[in-house]
Parts: structure tokens; C-alpha cells; sequence
């Protein structure tokens, strides 16, 4: 549990409120830095890093010696003075070459981190690249390909990158999106390499996309991509998971924010709604079902039927002094209704 902090004066107590979390949270501020040792290398991807988050973002130029993963005070000092959630390290040492640590952190205290070298040979920055650039402001799509980002338990590390990837670079909340705007595109994809000794290294391909719509001579555009860079290859370094308080408070939704459950309304794997309705019982007498010629019965079986009830009748024949019609026949015997 996170410690609470009670205010002596005044001022404090506004400052406190200023900084206290709420229903719907501003967009998280990037907070980029750099270590004593640094590359060029991590200097340009710090500049373009920076002019991709912007105008939510805030850029250190002078040196710090700072170690995240031995002590992490800087850190949170850094980001409480500047209101900055997310934080970006860029460092370089023999051991750990043109390394990039990504930093979250939670009411002013470090959540978890995640460090990944950059492979030198395949790096490229902004300015290798021709073409227009994202404008300022604009939210990218993001993609993960691979497995490895969905199963925490097979990915490990992948599941932290996928979830500190998409808090870094998705940017503020939007509620409405302008097809204009969906110019931009982030892919990450999971891989391996041999590390030299038998082993394999966990490897993250990260490219960026812009998103090109032509005329099709149909309703929908046709859509073409350009690589605009930055194009970066990570290695996956050292990890330091949020601990499962921490992780919990920093989880947790306003009331009234969260969607009511609507009764009897589900939503499948695949994503469609499914609605349950009850019905009183039914009386499957009154049930009107289709009328079929073959149920119906023929002549024949109605004079079988009739012939039944000749107990009810009288016969009379020809012999009894009746008239009868010339086309009958002798032995053809009349009903006569019995009389009472």
C-alpha cells in the first residue's frame, strides 16, 4: 500500500489536491533523460522519441548519474517535481551498450521497469528517412505480432514490454477519431536470436508506419504504407515487475466510471452481443402448426366412418312393397332415418 501523505499547511494541502487521482485522469506526461555515459546513438533516439510524444512529453539534456535498477530515487524525484508518470533512460556502458530503460511510475513512486539495448547495426532514426513526418498530437495505431505478447505466463517479458509499450506511446484519450488522423502506425513484433552460446535472446522489432489512402474508384480507399522510421531492434534486458499491491491500487477505477452490466446481455469469444429473453409457459394446445394435405383423411374413410352408426337406421328393401327406382338394383337395401 502506497503511504499517505497528510498535509501541515495550507499550501500543501492545494498542492496535494492538484496532484490527487481523478475521475478522468489528464494525459500522462514523458519525462526523457539521460545518463553520464551516452551514446549518439541514444542521444538522436531520445530526440526523436521526444518529438513523437510530444506535446505530452519533457526532455532532460544534462548528464545524471543515475543507476535505475540499483537505486531509483532519482527517478522518483524527477517525477514528482515534474508531474511525470512515464519516464524514458538512455545510458551506455561496455556491458550494457545503448541501453534504453522505460520507467512507469504510481502516486510518485516506481512501478516497474523495463531495460532494452538497442541493436546498433540495424538502428535508424527519423532524419534517414524521407517522406513526411506525424504531426504533432496525433495518436498511432499499435500492433503486436506475436503470440508471445498474449500468454503472460509463455511471454514473461514480452507481457511487460506489450503492457509499458502501449501506456508510452498511446497517447491521450480521445473520444471521437477523424479517419484523417488514423495516418500513423506502430508495429512491434516478437522474435529471437542466437546469443552465442547456445542460447536465444529475446528480441522486439519495433517499425512505424505511415498510413497513405488513394483514390480505388470504389467506396473505400485504397491504403499504402512507407516506413518513416524510427526503426529500432531491442534486446531484452533486465525487468523489475510491479508488485501485486501496488500494481492493484494503481488498477483501480472511480466509482461510477465503470460500465453498468446490462441483465441477460453477453458478449461471445468472437465478440457478438447475445441476448437472453424469457418467456411465460407456453400451451402447446393453442400452438398453430402447419396444415398439411397428406394428414387430412380421404372418402373413403369417412363412409367407413358413417357405416358405424347403422344401428341408428332402418334398412328397407325392395321386397317390402316399396317403389323403387328403376336404376337400382335388387339386392341395394335403403336407409331410412328410424322414426320416434
Amino acid at each position: 500500500m502506497l503511504r499517505e501523505i497528510k498535509p501541515k499547511t495550507a499550501r500543501s494541502a492545494r498542492v496535494l489536491a492538484k496532484r490527487a487521482p481523478l475521475p478522468q485522469e489528464n494525459p500522462k506526461i514523458t519525462l526523457f533523460l539521460r545518463s553520464t555515459s551516452s551514446s549518439s546513438l541514444i542521444n538522436d533516439l531520445l530526440t526523436d522519441l521526444h518529438s513523437i510524444k510530444r506535446p505530452h512529453a519533457v526532455r532532460f539534456t544534462k548528464k545524471n548519474a543515475i543507476h535505475p535498477f540499483e537505486d531509483a530515487s532519482s527517478l522518483e524525484f524527477f517525477s514528482q517535481k515534474n508531474d511525470a508518470s512515464l519516464l524514458c533512460f538512455g545510458s551506455h556502458s561496455k556491458k550494457r551498450p545503448h541501453a534504453l530503460t522505460f520507467v512507469r511510475c504510481f502516486g510518485g513512486r516506481v512501478l516497474d521497469m523495463l531495460e532494452c539495448g538497442v541493436v546498433q547495426g540495424t538502428a535508424r532514426v527519423l532524419s534517414q528517412f524521407k517522406g513526411a513526418k506525424p504531426r504533432v498530437g496525433v495518436k498511432p495505431l499499435l500492433s503486436f505480432s506475436g503470440t508471445q505478447f498474449e500468454d503472460p505466463s509463455e511471454g514473461g517479458k514480452y507481457a511487460s514490454a506489450k503492457s509499458i509499450f502501449i501506456d508510452f506511446f498511446r497517447g491521450g484519450e480521445a473520444k471521437e477519431m477523424d479517419v484523417e488522423g488514423l495516418q500513423w502506425m506502430m508495429n512491434f513484433a516478437a522474435g529471437e536470436e542466437d546469443d552465442g552460446i547456445g542460447g536465444k535472446r529475446e528480441m522486439i522489432y519495433m517499425r512505424c508506419w505511415r498510413l497513405i489512402t488513394k483514390r480505388s474508384g470504389q467506396k473505400l480507399p485504397r491504403v499504402e504504407v512507407e516506413e518513416i522510421g524510427p526503426r529500432l531492434d531491442f534486446r531484452l534486458g533486465r525487468v523489475r515487475d510491479a508488485d501485486e499491491g501496488s500494481l492493484k491500487e494503481a488498477m483501480k477505477k472511480a466509482k461510477g466510471m465503470e460500465a453498468r452490466p446490462k441483465k441477460n446481455v453477453e458478449t461471445d469469444v468472437v465478440g457478438d452481443k447475445i441476448g437472453r429473453i424469457h418467456l411465460g409457459r407456453q400451451d402447446l394446445k393453442e400452438l398453430q402448426t402447419r396444415k398439411m394435405k397428406g394428414l387430412k383423411r380421404d372418402r373413403g374413410t369417412d363412409v367407413e366412418d358413417e357405416g358405424s352408426d347403422i344401428g341408428d337406421l332402418d334398412i328397407v328393401s325392395g321386397s317390402e312393397g316399396g317403389k323403387i327406382d328403376d336404376h337400382s338394383s335388387d339386392g341395394v337395401d335403403l336407409k331410412r332415418p328410424r322414426l320416434i
